[in-house]
């Protein structure tokens, strides 16, 4: 994997590519619902492809939030 990690936002489409590899795209993986890995030919990760990407961010950043803020209060 390179160090060259790209992320792209396609907004019209609210897709979010997160490219780790040039490497060409052998095969692809939907490991949850909206959430697929693209693999090259040594079955390998080389990208992920989020739809409704907006959505998935913003649900992610409140759950990683709410969990903070969880273990704060168990921890007083």
């Amino acid at each position: 994997m390179s160090d060259k990690t790209r992320m792209i936002y396609f907004e019209n489409e609210d897709v979010l590519h997160i490219l780790l590899s040039e490497e060409e795209e052998a095969g692809s993986v939907e490991i949850s619902p909206n959430i697929t890995v693209e693999l090259n030919e040594a079955g390998e990760m080389i990208g992920v492809e989020i739809l409704d990407a907006s959505e998935f961010l913003k649900n992610a950043v409140l759950e990683s939030v709410q969990g903070k803020l969880l273990l704060e209060k168990m921890a007083a």
